[in-house]
């Protein structure tokens, strides 16, 4: 059974933040939220929900510490920016974009997908030994 707190709603209308078992369930269930609460926002959420799953894919591939969860925040900002961010346990395990990846390889194109997506995207530290790693997605792109 997954474990997973009650959403935190902190403005109605502009951030929902909640925490999700670092589980491939816990991955799914950070996209399905997302598109959902984009969803009630009004905002387009192909590319969102596209960030969200590479990046809670990540938190629980790389990022997972048993008996921790990952935390998943979106924030509306005043000029429609969409930036996500995904709380992990691992801050010794900072993400990059891999060298270029072979067309046969199974893994490696989370980030480059995710830097597709945004306008920008970055790693901050976070308490208690962990990392949140962000994405800024712009108001009004096509594939957004």
């Amino acid at each position: 059974m997954t474990r997973n707190s009650a959403p935190e709603m902190m403005d109605a209308k502009r951030n929902f933040a909640i925490q999700l078992s670092a589980t491939r369930r816990g991955a799914r269930l950070a996209r399905l939220l997302t598109e959902r609460q984009l969803e009630d926002w009004g905002v387009p959420c192909r590319g969102a929900a596209q960030v969200v799953a590479e990046l809670a894919s990540n938190a629980v591939l790389h990022g997972r510490v048993p008996g921790r969860d990952f935390r998943l925040r979106l924030k509306l900002l005043g000029d429609g920016t969409l930036r996500i961010e995904v709380t992990d346990a691992r801050g010794d395990r900072v993400p990059r974009v891999p060298d270029p990846v072979a067309a046969d390889a199974e893994s490696g194109r989370g980030l480059r997908i995710v830097a597709a997506f945004a306008e920008g995207w970055g790693v901050d530290e976070a308490p208690a030994h962990a990392k949140t790693v962000w994405a800024e997605l712009a108001p009004g792109r096509k594939d957004a």
